[in-house]
């Protein structure tokens, strides 16, 4: 599958606004309607963003860079994670944080909310070296922690391999997916609490020989597909010298039960680049991938489900943190960040943004 070249129908794909922001952008969600998004930024705000005229308003702050947001269903919260531990809920009708809960001792690498409204999941981690073989120490703190999305209230405490650096809930919200450094991934029963597959793949995790002996990459991104039965992950293949992000870009599908690998990102399609984000258009039949670019065409790609097939990919000239569908599955927003240079004049230039495209 890698290398054949297949026949792909044909995708149209069209910018239409770009919506500034203070800082770059590390995460976001977008309402069912599609009329508003929530943005987490590198200056610590987190920003209600009104996508049909570009109004921004700051809805809560962080002390440190935001990585996560994410909308709970049916309700007005939206829930923010960062690089001090915390997890944010924010009412965005009454434009006010109302709650505050301490998840981790480390940063927040990644965090996500499950469909049904239930669940918050967060992961985090430190790679220390802890032994001649440069394996990461033993986790210090829950490398994996899931809470009830309306109080805030902790559910479990899962194990893992630090550094956790990603991490997903299946559309039934039966299931909790984390994929680590090492590329390791673990999933358990959300109802029960119960590990029930784990499986490693080497391809996402760089051993570094040039600039310095130790690990780097991991798994950046992971998505279950629409039957829940398989599994994707996003991030970058190995590379003698990761620091500088000239892996393949690659996505793989696994039979997570199994930890069989059905598929990956075909040679002729990738350049090189660490890939962060994965998003599944609403029909199912194709799916986004982003991230920065190293080297190479696209630093955003849109891939046939069924054969892997590249429909369309774009060069956006900036690292795509995060995509999202529109429900109606007819836009696609891009969070991204362009950059992080010195404010000028005691003011902070505009290097983030929100991109909107239309799909056909």
């Amino acid at each position: 599958m890698n290398d054949e070249k297949k026949e792909a129908p044909k995708l149209t794909v069209k910018s239409v606004k770009e919506i500034k922001l203070p800082t770059g952008v590390l995460a976001m969600d977008v309402t069912p309607d599609a009329k508003n998004a929530y943005a987490s930024c590198i200056d610590g705000g987190v920003y209600a963003v009104e996508l049909t005229d570009g109004k921004t308003e700051k809805l809560g702050e962080h002390p440190s860079y935001v990585s996560g947001a994410a909308l709970v269903a049916n309700s007005p919260l939206l829930v923010s994670a960062g690089y001090d531990g915390m997890l944010q809920w924010h009412d965005t009708q009454e434009r006010k944080t109302v709650r505050k809960v301490s998840a981790h001792q480390f940063w927040s690498w990644q965090s996500a909310a499950s469909r049904d409204g239930k669940f918050i999941a967060s992961v985090t981690g430190q790679y220390i070296c802890g032994g001649y073989k440069y394996e990461p120490l033993p986790e210090r703190e829950p490398s994996v922690r899931l809470f009830e999305a309306a109080t805030g209230k902790p559910v479990y405490d899962f194990p893992h391999v630090p550094p956790v650096q990603s991490v997903a809930f299946s559309s039934d919200g039966k299931f909790l997916a984390a994929g680590n450094l090492m590329g390791e991934v673990r999933v358990w029963d959300v109802s029960t609490g119960k590990q029930i597959s784990t499986f490693t793949t080497p391809s996402f995790t760089g051993w570094g020989i040039i600039k310095g002996h130790y690990y780097t990459g991991g798994i950046f991104a992971l998505h279950f597909a629409a039957n829940d039965e398989e599994l994707y992950l996003a991030g970058m293949s190995s590379t003698t010298d990761p620091a500088a992000g000239n892996g393949k870009q690659l996505w793989q599908r696994f039979n997570w039960r199994e930890g069989k690998k059905l598929g990956e990102t075909a040679d002729s399609d990738a350049g090189k680049g660490l890939m962060e984000t994965l998003a599944f258009h609403p029909d199912g039949n194709y799916f986004a991938m982003g991230g920065r670019l190293e080297n190479g065409k696209w630093s955003l790609a849109l891939f046939d489900t069924k054969t892997g097939a590249l429909l369309h990919s774009l060069d956006t000239k900036s690292r795509v943190t995060k995509a999202v569908f529109s429900r109606d599955g007819t836009q696609l927003f891009l969070a991204e960040a362009l950059g992080q240079a010195k404010p000028k004049d005691g003011k902070i230039p505009d290097f983030g943004r929100i991109t909107i495209y239309n799909l056909a």
